[in-house]
């Protein structure tokens, strides 16, 4: 996806009718992490915004494309969405902050969710200090005629390694975050996928964005089912969607992600499971097979993030 920049007078108090997070407070060079939410508050999908101003820089999922674009078009009427042709490189790992800062002078003393134009080797790009692997990181937005170049540019540093989306998607399990598709979707809400740190008190007060009446239900009352953390016992690795029960043999739930956890040395999973069993160290049961594989609910994440923060 092209991520997708909004332009006009102040986009960011625009986009706040389309989303639950607070986008207006949001200062220049920083990052908001929020949803788009339908009319019954499940999430249409989740975007990272960074404000530069006059203009909104959008990080989506590419395999929302279509239906986050429609979105924005019908809920920002008289604003400009453009699609540069970019490619999005993610830099994670304790070291990047060395790498970064051999390569993009003061990219490295960016703080979490903070955002500054920098060039490396010739070629002009967009650096976030984030990414969803839990540990410290860049993503990196590049116009696609110079993705080549800082490609080989980055893989010329000896710290650094190409990894594809298995790994992200490992790292990101351990660390606990919601990937679209897996358990994020229409049908779940941002209170329902344990992201209510995304909605400040002020968004809360004043409302007005999709599906608000359900939010702020869910807010009050607490949701029907959320999202848990399992460590199945043994070596058993599940994936999803295998069915969770309790120890009557009742349902409860699914599992949303798992497998094998190389930074802890073992299986996790992640799973949907109604709220009367989530309690940490509560007994369950995966389904595997036909067969149930004992486990145990515990609190996220599943180890600490790693975030530079100040």
């Amino acid at each position: 996806m092209g991520q997708p920049e909004i332009l006009g007078n102040s986009p960011a108090q625009a986009i706040e009718r389309l989303v639950p997070g607070g986008i207006q407070s949001l200062p220049h060079g920083r990052v908001c992490y929020t949803q788009l939410t339908n009319d019954t508050g499940g999430i249409i999908d989740d975007l990272m915004l960074i404000n530069f101003g006059d203009q909104l820089f959008l990080v989506a999922n590419a395999s929302r494309h279509d239906i986050d674009l429609a979105c924005l078009q019908r809920g920002l009427s008289g604003y400009e969405i453009e699609e540069p042709d970019r490619a999005l490189f993610v830099l994670q790992g304790p070291l990047t902050s060395r790498v970064i800062a051999r390569l993009a002078p003061g990219a490295g003393d960016l703080t979490f969710m903070a955002a500054a134009p920098f060039v490396v080797d010739g070629v002009p790009l967009a650096a976030t200090r984030c990414g969803y692997t839990g540990e410290d990181g860049f993503e990196i937005a590049v116009q696609a005629a110079g993705a080549e170049r800082l490609a080989q540019a980055l893989l010329a540093e000896q710290e650094v390694r190409p990894a594809g989306l298995s790994a992200r998607d490992t790292l990101r399990l351990v660390a606990s975050l919601c990937l679209y598709g897996n358990y994020i979707d229409e049908t779940t809400t941002p209170i329902e996928a344990g992201l209510v740190w995304t909605i400040g008190r002020r968004r809360r007060e004043e409302s007005g964005f999709p599906g608000t009446k359900q939010i702020l239900a869910q807010l009050s009352d607490g949701p029907r089912r959320t999202l848990v953390g399992l460590i199945p016992k043994g070596w058993a690795v599940a994936s999803a969607p295998a069915k969770i029960r309790n120890e009557t043999g009742t349902f409860i739930g699914k599992m949303t992600s798992g497998g094998f956890g190389a930074t802890i040395g073992g299986p996790v999973a992640m799973g949907d499971v109604d709220t009367a069993y989530a309690a940490p160290d509560t007994p369950i049961a995966v389904i595997v097979r036909d067969k149930p594989i004992a486990a145990r609910i515990v609190t996220l994440p599943f180890v600490p993030h790693n975030y530079r923060t100040s």
